[in-house]
């Protein structure tokens, strides 16, 4: 009898256990599905959710080559069902790219094939960008141009704005950005 009443406790401990951990599992993947990633271009994942708080400035410095453009803004990209984009580069030798220089707060859009460009100095804001009325960082340069940091990690950065002149005329509005160096 000892043995049937060890046997029922130890397997309702076991039934338990899995039962807590397959929650966890579950609750985890949903977690995960809301901060998951929508498509990938060249490998490179979009970030789905925008940064929750302010964003280091020093995340955003070095070179950054663009490798994914979408045509539309970030609300457009949320709510769209397919958002991979197309991106294809006009440059043979080289790719469009902006520099930042975080300790001078300077950035520099370059073209492949342009003659060397103007550093701009700017501003990096945790607050109501005056742009799109929403709490977010945001670059502020040449007075009244933004750019809205949606999100950084070592490896990738998400702007949104009139990054590059060349391509906004097609209506892109959403960049991905992959470091260089």
């Amino acid at each position: 009898m000892k043995k049937i009443v060890l046997l029922a406790s130890a397997l309702f401990i076991l039934h338990s256990c899995v039962v807590r951990t397959a929650t966890k599992v579950v609750s985890g993947a949903v977690n995960l599905g809301y901060k998951a990633v929508k498509g990938t271009v060249n490998g490179i994942s979009w970030a789905v959710s925008k940064a929750k708080g302010k964003i280091d400035e020093d995340r955003i410095d070095g070179t950054w080559k663009i490798v994914g453009v979408y045509k539309g803004s970030f609300d457009d990209f949320s709510k769209d069902q397919n958002p991979e984009a197309s991106f294809t580069s006009d440059c043979t030798d080289s790719f469009d790219q902006i520099i930042f220089k975080a300790k001078k707060s300077k950035f520099k859009p370059v073209h492949c094939s342009s003659e060397d460009e103007d550093w701009v100095k700017y501003k990096m804001e945790f607050g109501k960008n005056p742009l799109t009325k929403e709490k977010e960082n945001y670059i502020e340069y040449n007075s009244n141009n933004y750019i809205s940091v949606i999100d950084v990690n070592n490896k990738t950065m998400v702007l949104e704005g009139n990054l590059m002149p060349k391509l906004a005329f097609s209506g892109a509005k959403l960049y991905l950005l992959e470091k260089v160096k």
